[in-house]
């Protein structure tokens, strides 16, 4: 019998299954249960609700999304590159339009994601594209029933030169960050979280444990972002939601240094202030 690949209606995480009974991300405490009961949809009945869209941004990346909104409503960034693109993250759904950009583009090569909230339908790229790898932190392996993981790493797997991905935990134990030396971009999954304005512009940096219940992380779990983090190079970074250039090194240690020299909590930095603080950054 085969399985049948179901998204939940609520944050629309994918499972192939007979027909799931649960949601392993809403169960988690970092997500809300429905208030309704379970709805998991069939793929059809996903298509049926979405329509398809991608931008070209600065440095050869294509950012895929959806509309309306589904799900938690992730990014699936594109990384151009002649010797074989790399996908990170995935959109909720990839209509036809979407696959038929990508494969214009060369499709995918290499595909990864930093934890479950922003696998979207990373199963789809999988299929249809039978990228070369699919690397997923060991510890993240439990959230990957829609897809095979071809590569299960420890702390860091070299895609290609300058395309590094690494284990930094805290928000969820498997979550992992790429960073694009070429690109100076860290895609950070939910280490970071940028509020941003309606056009788009940086407002404050924050890290949470959970983020709709303003959980904080714990000091280890901080210092192990910084850690992870101080020798990377960036000016930019990309969540699973947010394109945030401006983002640099500096500031993003700046805030850690800031929840951890303070008893755990949630704590948005305006973006000014972290300008200055960064040039306190060692």
């Amino acid at each position: 019998m085969a399985l049948t690949p179901w998204a939940c209606a609520h944050c629309g995480f994918w499972q192939k299954h007979f027909k799931p009974a649960a949601c392993p991300v809403c169960e988690d405490t970092r997500n809300d249960l429905p208030e309704d009961g379970w709805h998991f949809l069939t793929e059809g009945e996903v298509a049926a609700r979405l329509t398809g869209d991608w931008r070209r941004l600065p440095g050869d990346m294509v950012a895929f999304t959806t509309s309306p909104g589904f799900g938690l409503n992730g990014t699936g960034w594109l990384l151009l590159h002649p010797d074989g693109n790399t996908a990170f993250e995935a959109a909720p759904y990839y209509t036809p339009p979407m696959l038929e950009e990508i494969r214009r583009l060369g499709g995918i090569r290499f595909l990864a994601a930093s934890h479950c909230h922003g696998y979207g339908a990373l199963w789809q790229l999988q299929e249809v594209f039978k990228p070369e790898i699919l690397a997923i932190q060991k510890d993240d392996l439990r959230m990957t029933k829609a897809f095979r993981v071809t590569w299960p790493y420890d702390d860091t797997l070299e895609l290609r030169p300058g395309q590094v991905l690494h284990h930094v935990g805290g928000h969820y134990e498997g979550q992992a960050a790429l960073h694009d030396s070429g690109r100076r971009t860290l895609f950070c999954g939910d280490a970071f979280k940028v509020d941003q304005d309606a056009a788009g512009n940086n407002l404050a940096l924050s890290s949470h444990k959970a983020f709709h219940k303003d959980i904080p992380l714990s000091p280890s779990e901080l210092r192990h972002y910084r850690d992870v983090i101080a020798p990377l190079d960036f000016d930019t970074i990309c969540t699973p939601f947010e394109h945030a250039p401006g983002i640099t090194t500096a500031m993003a240690l700046a805030s850690l240094d800031d929840q951890l020299a303070r008893r755990p909590g949630v704590r948005r930095i305006p973006i000014d202030d972290l300008r200055n603080m960064a040039g306190n950054v060692r």
